[in-house]
Protein backbone atom coordinates (compact mmCIF):
# COMPACT_ATOMS: atom_id res chain seq x y z
CA UNK A 1 0.00 0.00 0.00
CA UNK A 2 1.01 3.41 -1.01
CA UNK A 3 1.23 5.67 2.18
CA UNK A 4 0.77 9.27 2.64
CA UNK A 5 4.36 10.60 2.26
CA UNK A 6 3.08 14.29 3.82
CA UNK A 7 1.49 12.44 6.89
CA UNK A 8 4.74 10.43 7.66
CA UNK A 9 6.46 13.55 7.42
CA UNK A 10 4.65 15.83 9.32
CA UNK A 11 4.61 13.16 12.32
CA UNK A 12 8.71 13.11 12.65
CA UNK A 13 7.97 16.87 12.63
CA UNK A 14 5.80 17.31 14.71
CA UNK A 15 7.50 14.04 16.93
CA UNK A 16 11.19 16.81 17.23
CA UNK A 17 9.32 19.82 17.64
CA UNK A 18 7.25 18.25 20.83
CA UNK A 19 11.16 16.43 21.79
CA UNK A 20 12.58 20.30 21.65
CA UNK A 21 9.97 21.77 23.34
CA UNK A 22 10.01 19.30 26.30
CA UNK A 23 13.92 19.68 26.31
CA UNK A 24 13.15 23.49 26.74
CA UNK A 25 10.88 23.17 29.68
CA UNK A 26 13.10 20.92 30.98
CA UNK A 27 15.96 23.26 31.25
CA UNK A 28 13.77 26.20 32.12
CA UNK A 29 12.47 24.87 35.12
CA UNK A 30 14.97 23.11 36.57
CA UNK A 31 18.25 24.44 35.51
CA UNK A 32 21.14 22.41 34.15
CA UNK A 33 21.00 19.69 37.07
CA UNK A 34 22.12 16.50 37.11
CA UNK A 35 18.63 14.90 36.41
CA UNK A 36 18.86 17.23 33.76
CA UNK A 37 22.18 16.23 31.77
CA UNK A 38 20.75 13.34 32.05
CA UNK A 39 17.63 13.39 30.61
CA UNK A 40 19.01 15.34 27.73
CA UNK A 41 21.36 12.84 26.60
CA UNK A 42 18.68 10.31 27.01
CA UNK A 43 16.51 12.56 24.84
CA UNK A 44 20.08 13.08 22.35
CA UNK A 45 19.96 9.06 22.03
CA UNK A 46 15.86 9.12 21.38
CA UNK A 47 16.19 11.33 18.84
CA UNK A 48 18.96 9.32 17.24
CA UNK A 49 17.09 6.39 17.60
CA UNK A 50 14.17 7.67 15.73
CA UNK A 51 15.88 8.91 12.97
CA UNK A 52 18.04 5.70 12.34
CA UNK A 53 14.25 4.26 11.80
CA UNK A 54 13.49 6.92 9.45
CA UNK A 55 16.60 6.54 7.25
CA UNK A 56 16.71 3.10 7.04
CA UNK A 57 12.92 2.42 6.84
CA UNK A 58 12.64 1.14 3.79
CA UNK A 59 15.63 -1.57 4.43
CA UNK A 60 14.44 -2.74 7.54
CA UNK A 61 11.19 -4.82 6.62
CA UNK A 62 8.43 -5.19 8.86
CA UNK A 63 10.07 -6.98 11.54
CA UNK A 64 12.83 -4.74 11.44
CA UNK A 65 10.50 -1.67 12.06
CA UNK A 66 8.82 -3.21 15.30
CA UNK A 67 12.04 -4.46 16.50
CA UNK A 68 12.87 -0.73 16.19
CA UNK A 69 9.50 0.56 17.32
CA UNK A 70 10.12 -1.04 20.33
CA UNK A 71 13.69 0.13 21.37
CA UNK A 72 12.37 3.79 20.35
CA UNK A 73 9.33 3.51 22.60
CA UNK A 74 11.74 1.56 25.56
CA UNK A 75 13.77 5.03 25.54
CA UNK A 76 10.83 7.28 25.51
CA UNK A 77 9.57 5.10 28.47
CA UNK A 78 12.99 5.52 30.09
CA UNK A 79 12.90 9.60 29.47
CA UNK A 80 9.47 10.15 30.60
CA UNK A 81 10.76 8.56 33.68
CA UNK A 82 13.56 11.01 34.26
CA UNK A 83 11.30 13.61 32.74
CA UNK A 84 7.65 13.66 32.65
CA UNK A 85 7.34 16.55 30.26
CA UNK A 86 8.38 14.05 27.21
CA UNK A 87 5.13 12.55 27.76
CA UNK A 88 3.32 14.27 25.48
CA UNK A 89 5.67 13.00 22.40
CA UNK A 90 3.51 9.61 22.40
CA UNK A 91 1.49 11.51 19.76
CA UNK A 92 3.79 10.81 17.09
CA UNK A 93 4.37 7.29 18.31
CA UNK A 94 0.60 6.58 18.61
CA UNK A 95 0.78 7.05 14.58
CA UNK A 96 3.78 4.95 14.81
CA UNK A 97 1.77 2.02 16.19
CA UNK A 98 -1.15 2.53 13.89
CA UNK A 99 1.25 2.62 10.53
CA UNK A 100 3.45 -0.81 12.13
CA UNK A 101 0.52 -2.66 14.28
CA UNK A 102 -2.33 -4.63 13.47
CA UNK A 103 -5.67 -3.86 15.22
CA UNK A 104 -5.29 -5.46 18.49
CA UNK A 105 -1.79 -4.71 18.71
CA UNK A 106 -2.56 -1.35 18.34
CA UNK A 107 -5.02 -0.75 20.93
CA UNK A 108 -2.62 -2.50 23.24
CA UNK A 109 -0.16 0.10 22.28
CA UNK A 110 -2.70 2.50 22.52
CA UNK A 111 -3.77 2.38 26.04
CA UNK A 112 -0.19 1.64 27.30
CA UNK A 113 0.67 5.32 26.02
CA UNK A 114 -2.06 7.07 27.33
CA UNK A 115 -1.36 5.52 30.63
CA UNK A 116 1.79 6.75 30.39
CA UNK A 117 0.90 10.50 29.78
CA UNK A 118 -2.01 10.46 32.13
CA UNK A 119 0.64 8.94 35.18
CA UNK A 120 3.22 11.78 33.82
CA UNK A 121 0.84 14.25 33.54
CA UNK A 122 0.06 13.93 37.37
CA UNK A 123 3.54 13.35 38.17
CA UNK A 124 4.10 16.78 36.89
CA UNK A 125 0.75 18.40 38.84
CA UNK A 126 1.44 16.80 42.05
CA UNK A 127 -2.10 16.85 43.00
CA UNK A 128 -5.21 14.94 41.52
CA UNK A 129 -6.94 16.34 38.59
CA UNK A 130 -9.61 15.17 36.56
CA UNK A 131 -8.98 16.80 33.45
CA UNK A 132 -5.38 15.34 33.46
CA UNK A 133 -6.84 11.91 33.27
CA UNK A 134 -9.65 12.93 30.66
CA UNK A 135 -7.49 15.05 28.38
CA UNK A 136 -4.73 12.64 27.32
CA UNK A 137 -7.92 9.61 26.49
CA UNK A 138 -9.63 12.37 24.63
CA UNK A 139 -6.49 12.91 22.88
CA UNK A 140 -5.85 9.82 22.56
CA UNK A 141 -8.95 8.68 21.44
CA UNK A 142 -9.25 11.95 18.48
CA UNK A 143 -5.80 10.48 17.33
CA UNK A 144 -6.41 6.65 17.02
CA UNK A 145 -9.95 7.85 14.93
CA UNK A 146 -8.23 10.49 12.91
CA UNK A 147 -5.19 8.45 12.00
CA UNK A 148 -7.41 5.54 11.34
CA UNK A 149 -9.93 7.05 8.65
CA UNK A 150 -6.80 8.47 6.81
CA UNK A 151 -5.23 5.15 6.71
CA UNK A 152 -8.76 3.60 5.40
CA UNK A 153 -9.02 5.88 3.05
CA UNK A 154 -5.44 5.41 1.59
CA UNK A 155 -6.16 1.58 1.09
CA UNK A 156 -9.52 2.65 0.07
CA UNK A 157 -7.72 5.22 -2.86
CA UNK A 158 -4.82 2.40 -3.35
CA UNK A 159 -7.15 -0.28 -4.10
CA UNK A 160 -9.20 1.94 -6.34
CA UNK A 161 -5.57 2.78 -8.60
CA UNK A 162 -5.14 -0.93 -8.62
CA UNK A 163 -8.17 -1.55 -10.25
CA UNK A 164 -7.79 0.91 -12.34
CA UNK A 165 -4.44 -0.13 -13.58
CA UNK A 166 -6.08 -3.56 -14.03
CA UNK A 167 -9.00 -2.27 -15.99
CA UNK A 168 -6.92 -0.29 -17.95
CA UNK A 169 -4.37 -3.40 -18.78
CA UNK A 170 -7.74 -5.03 -19.79
CA UNK A 171 -9.18 -2.49 -21.54
CA UNK A 172 -5.60 -2.68 -23.36
CA UNK A 173 -6.06 -6.06 -24.16
CA UNK A 174 -9.13 -5.56 -25.18
CA UNK A 175 -8.65 -2.80 -27.43
CA UNK A 176 -5.26 -5.07 -28.94
CA UNK A 177 -7.90 -8.35 -29.88
CA UNK A 178 -10.31 -6.13 -31.27
CA UNK A 179 -7.92 -4.68 -33.95
CA UNK A 180 -6.12 -7.80 -34.32
CA UNK A 181 -9.95 -9.10 -35.75
CA UNK A 182 -10.73 -6.34 -37.70
CA UNK A 183 -7.58 -6.41 -39.35
CA UNK A 184 -8.46 -9.81 -40.17
CA UNK A 185 -11.88 -9.36 -41.20
CA UNK A 186 -10.26 -6.56 -43.36
CA UNK A 187 -7.99 -8.82 -45.11
CA UNK A 188 -10.45 -11.41 -45.76
CA UNK A 189 -12.52 -8.69 -47.18
CA UNK A 190 -9.59 -7.68 -49.64
CA UNK A 191 -8.69 -11.43 -50.42
CA UNK A 192 -12.09 -12.49 -51.40
CA UNK A 193 -12.89 -8.79 -53.33
CA UNK A 194 -9.49 -8.93 -55.29
CA UNK A 195 -6.93 -11.94 -55.06
CA UNK A 196 -9.68 -14.58 -55.03
CA UNK A 197 -11.64 -13.34 -57.85
CA UNK A 198 -8.11 -12.76 -59.66
CA UNK A 199 -7.39 -15.92 -58.82
CA UNK A 200 -10.71 -17.60 -60.07
CA UNK A 201 -10.81 -15.55 -63.68
CA UNK A 202 -7.03 -17.21 -64.01
CA UNK A 203 -8.59 -20.79 -63.69
CA UNK A 204 -11.02 -20.19 -65.97
CA UNK A 205 -9.04 -18.25 -68.69
CA UNK A 206 -6.19 -21.39 -68.24
CA UNK A 207 -8.90 -24.22 -68.75
CA UNK A 208 -10.29 -22.49 -71.40
CA UNK A 209 -6.89 -22.36 -72.79
CA UNK A 210 -5.88 -25.75 -72.17
CA UNK A 211 -9.30 -26.90 -74.11
CA UNK A 212 -8.90 -25.07 -76.90
CA UNK A 213 -4.81 -25.20 -77.22
CA UNK A 214 -5.09 -27.62 -80.36
CA UNK A 215 -8.56 -26.58 -81.86
CA UNK A 216 -7.49 -22.73 -81.63
CA UNK A 217 -3.82 -21.93 -80.59
CA UNK A 218 -4.67 -18.20 -81.18
CA UNK A 219 -7.60 -17.54 -79.01
CA UNK A 220 -5.93 -19.90 -76.58
CA UNK A 221 -2.81 -17.82 -76.34
CA UNK A 222 -5.10 -15.01 -76.17
CA UNK A 223 -6.81 -16.72 -73.23
CA UNK A 224 -3.45 -17.23 -71.54
CA UNK A 225 -2.37 -13.69 -71.73
CA UNK A 226 -5.16 -12.51 -70.29
CA UNK A 227 -4.64 -15.10 -67.22
CA UNK A 228 -1.34 -13.35 -66.88
CA UNK A 229 -2.46 -10.52 -66.60
CA UNK A 230 -4.73 -11.06 -64.21
CA UNK A 231 -2.08 -12.62 -62.22
CA UNK A 232 -0.41 -9.11 -62.50
CA UNK A 233 -3.30 -7.30 -61.20
CA UNK A 234 -3.44 -10.03 -58.16
CA UNK A 235 0.17 -9.15 -57.53
CA UNK A 236 -0.16 -5.35 -56.98
CA UNK A 237 -3.28 -5.99 -55.33
CA UNK A 238 -0.91 -8.40 -52.52
CA UNK A 239 1.62 -5.86 -52.51
CA UNK A 240 -1.12 -2.94 -51.98
CA UNK A 241 -1.91 -4.70 -48.94
CA UNK A 242 1.50 -4.39 -47.23
CA UNK A 243 1.25 -0.81 -48.34
CA UNK A 244 -2.50 -0.16 -47.25
CA UNK A 245 -2.74 1.95 -50.50
CA UNK A 246 -5.96 2.48 -52.86
CA UNK A 247 -6.84 0.13 -55.13
CA UNK A 248 -4.92 -0.09 -58.46
CA UNK A 249 -7.93 -0.25 -60.41
CA UNK A 250 -8.56 3.68 -58.81
CA UNK A 251 -4.81 5.05 -59.68
CA UNK A 252 -4.91 7.98 -62.18
CA UNK A 253 -8.62 7.21 -63.33
CA UNK A 254 -11.77 8.34 -61.64
CA UNK A 255 -14.31 5.57 -60.20
CA UNK A 256 -16.51 5.84 -63.27
CA UNK A 257 -13.52 5.29 -65.79
CA UNK A 258 -12.73 1.86 -63.31
CA UNK A 259 -16.11 0.79 -63.09
CA UNK A 260 -16.28 0.98 -67.13
CA UNK A 261 -12.55 -1.06 -67.50
CA UNK A 262 -13.94 -3.90 -65.26
CA UNK A 263 -17.03 -4.31 -66.68
CA UNK A 264 -15.28 -4.35 -69.84
CA UNK A 265 -12.53 -6.78 -68.50
CA UNK A 266 -15.48 -9.04 -67.20
CA UNK A 267 -16.93 -9.26 -69.96
CA UNK A 268 -14.38 -11.07 -71.79
CA UNK A 269 -14.57 -14.19 -69.70
CA UNK A 270 -18.23 -14.02 -68.56
CA UNK A 271 -21.35 -12.89 -68.90
CA UNK A 272 -22.24 -9.86 -71.17
CA UNK A 273 -21.63 -6.30 -68.94
CA UNK A 274 -22.95 -2.90 -69.62
CA UNK A 275 -22.29 -0.02 -67.60
CA UNK A 276 -23.97 3.25 -67.67
CA UNK A 277 -23.34 6.69 -65.43
CA UNK A 278 -26.22 8.77 -64.73
CA UNK A 279 -26.12 12.24 -63.18
CA UNK A 280 -23.11 14.41 -62.72
CA UNK A 281 -19.91 13.78 -61.79
CA UNK A 282 -18.62 15.10 -58.48
CA UNK A 283 -15.48 13.90 -56.35
CA UNK A 284 -15.93 11.20 -53.85
CA UNK A 285 -12.91 10.21 -51.08
CA UNK A 286 -10.80 7.75 -51.49
CA UNK A 287 -12.24 5.35 -49.15
CA UNK A 288 -15.68 5.82 -50.93
CA UNK A 289 -14.47 4.96 -54.23
CA UNK A 290 -12.66 1.71 -52.67
CA UNK A 291 -15.46 0.63 -51.36
CA UNK A 292 -18.19 1.23 -54.43
CA UNK A 293 -15.44 -0.40 -56.60
CA UNK A 294 -14.76 -3.66 -54.24
CA UNK A 295 -18.71 -3.82 -54.29
CA UNK A 296 -18.87 -3.99 -58.04
CA UNK A 297 -16.03 -6.58 -58.26
CA UNK A 298 -17.78 -9.07 -55.60
CA UNK A 299 -21.19 -8.52 -57.36
CA UNK A 300 -19.96 -9.29 -60.88
CA UNK A 301 -18.04 -11.76 -59.24
CA UNK A 302 -21.58 -13.39 -58.20
CA UNK A 303 -22.88 -13.22 -61.47
CA UNK A 304 -20.39 -15.24 -63.03
CA UNK A 305 -20.36 -17.87 -60.65
CA UNK A 306 -24.33 -18.27 -59.53
CA UNK A 307 -26.26 -16.09 -62.22
CA UNK A 308 -26.36 -19.18 -64.62
CA UNK A 309 -27.14 -23.14 -64.17
CA UNK A 310 -24.19 -25.18 -64.13
CA UNK A 311 -23.40 -26.02 -67.12
CA UNK A 312 -24.12 -30.22 -68.33
CA UNK A 313 -22.11 -31.17 -71.00
CA UNK A 314 -24.17 -34.95 -71.50
CA UNK A 315 -27.31 -32.73 -72.33
CA UNK A 316 -25.81 -31.03 -75.12
CA UNK A 317 -22.67 -32.70 -76.82
CA UNK A 318 -22.19 -29.97 -79.07
CA UNK A 319 -21.43 -27.31 -76.52
CA UNK A 320 -18.04 -25.45 -76.40
CA UNK A 321 -16.25 -26.85 -73.56
CA UNK A 322 -14.97 -23.89 -72.74
CA UNK A 323 -17.93 -21.58 -72.64
CA UNK A 324 -18.53 -20.02 -69.33
CA UNK A 325 -22.03 -20.98 -67.95
CA UNK A 326 -22.82 -17.12 -67.38
CA UNK A 327 -22.13 -16.16 -71.19
CA UNK A 328 -25.69 -15.91 -71.68
CA UNK A 329 -26.21 -13.53 -68.87
CA UNK A 330 -26.21 -10.03 -69.24
CA UNK A 331 -25.51 -7.44 -66.52
CA UNK A 332 -25.97 -3.68 -66.16
CA UNK A 333 -23.85 -2.01 -63.38
CA UNK A 334 -25.23 1.53 -63.14
CA UNK A 335 -23.41 4.41 -61.22
CA UNK A 336 -25.36 7.06 -60.04
CA UNK A 337 -24.78 10.46 -58.74
CA UNK A 338 -27.35 11.91 -56.84
CA UNK A 339 -27.49 15.14 -54.13
CA UNK A 340 -26.02 13.69 -51.17
CA UNK A 341 -25.32 10.19 -51.92
CA UNK A 342 -24.04 7.68 -54.34
CA UNK A 343 -25.75 4.42 -55.74
CA UNK A 344 -24.26 1.45 -57.63
CA UNK A 345 -26.87 -0.95 -58.94
CA UNK A 346 -25.75 -4.36 -60.66
CA UNK A 347 -28.86 -5.82 -62.25
CA UNK A 348 -28.23 -9.71 -63.93
CA UNK A 349 -31.21 -11.43 -66.00
CA UNK A 350 -29.91 -14.69 -64.54
CA UNK A 351 -31.68 -17.62 -63.13
CA UNK A 352 -32.01 -15.39 -59.29
CA UNK A 353 -32.68 -16.93 -56.10
CA UNK A 354 -35.54 -17.59 -53.49
CA UNK A 355 -33.21 -17.59 -50.30
CA UNK A 356 -29.35 -17.53 -50.69
CA UNK A 357 -27.53 -20.99 -50.37
CA UNK A 358 -23.95 -20.44 -50.76
CA UNK A 359 -21.93 -23.37 -51.71
CA UNK A 360 -19.70 -25.33 -49.02
CA UNK A 361 -16.64 -23.15 -48.37
CA UNK A 362 -18.02 -19.80 -50.34
CA UNK A 363 -20.99 -17.37 -49.28
CA UNK A 364 -18.58 -14.43 -47.86
CA UNK A 365 -19.25 -11.92 -50.41
CA UNK A 366 -22.33 -10.68 -49.18
CA UNK A 367 -21.35 -10.46 -45.78
CA UNK A 368 -18.26 -8.62 -47.07
CA UNK A 369 -20.17 -6.12 -49.59
CA UNK A 370 -22.24 -5.31 -46.40
CA UNK A 371 -19.29 -4.58 -43.90
CA UNK A 372 -17.15 -2.62 -46.59
CA UNK A 373 -20.13 -0.62 -47.15
CA UNK A 374 -20.77 -0.13 -43.61
CA UNK A 375 -17.18 1.47 -43.09
CA UNK A 376 -17.90 4.37 -45.13
CA UNK A 377 -21.63 4.55 -43.40
CA UNK A 378 -23.34 2.67 -46.74
CA UNK A 379 -25.92 0.23 -46.86
CA UNK A 380 -26.62 -2.97 -49.34
CA UNK A 381 -29.58 -4.07 -50.48
CA UNK A 382 -29.95 -7.63 -52.57
CA UNK A 383 -33.46 -8.39 -54.23
CA UNK A 384 -34.14 -11.64 -56.37
CA UNK A 385 -36.53 -14.36 -57.46
CA UNK A 386 -36.25 -17.45 -58.98
CA UNK A 387 -35.95 -16.73 -62.93
CA UNK A 388 -36.14 -12.73 -62.63
CA UNK A 389 -32.59 -12.07 -61.84
CA UNK A 390 -31.05 -10.14 -58.84
CA UNK A 391 -30.39 -6.74 -58.45
CA UNK A 392 -27.67 -5.80 -55.82
CA UNK A 393 -28.32 -2.02 -54.72
CA UNK A 394 -25.58 -0.43 -52.76
CA UNK A 395 -26.00 3.37 -50.92
CA UNK A 396 -23.24 5.50 -49.78
CA UNK A 397 -23.59 8.99 -48.21
CA UNK A 398 -21.29 11.43 -50.53
CA UNK A 399 -19.87 13.59 -47.84
CA UNK A 400 -16.55 11.46 -46.73
CA UNK A 401 -15.70 11.30 -43.39
CA UNK A 402 -19.29 12.34 -42.18
CA UNK A 403 -19.54 15.74 -40.12
CA UNK A 404 -20.43 16.23 -36.70
CA UNK A 405 -22.89 18.88 -35.70
CA UNK A 406 -20.47 21.27 -34.12
CA UNK A 407 -18.82 20.99 -37.40
CA UNK A 408 -16.07 18.30 -36.44
CA UNK A 409 -15.74 14.89 -38.26
CA UNK A 410 -17.58 12.13 -36.70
Amino acid sequence: MRERTWLNWAMHVGFYLLLAASALRLVSRHGMSAQTVTSLAVCGLLALAYAAGIVWWHRLGRQGRLVWLGGVAAVWLALVVLAPSFSWCAVPLLFLCLRLLNAHGFAVAAAALTLVVIVAQLEIARELDVSLILAPVGIAAMTAVIFGELQRESAARQLLIDDLISTRGTLADSRHRTGVLEERERLAREIHDTLAQGLTSMGILLQAADRMWAADPAQARAHVRRAAAAAADNLAEARRFVRDLQPPGLVDVTLPEALARLCADAGETGPRVRFRLAGEEYPLAPEVQAALLRVAQAALANVRDHAAPAADPAADPAADPAADPAAGVTVTVTLSYLDGEVTLDVFDDGVGFAEPAPAPGRGYGLRAMRDRLAEVHGVLVVESAPGEGTAVAARVPAAWPPRAPDGGAA
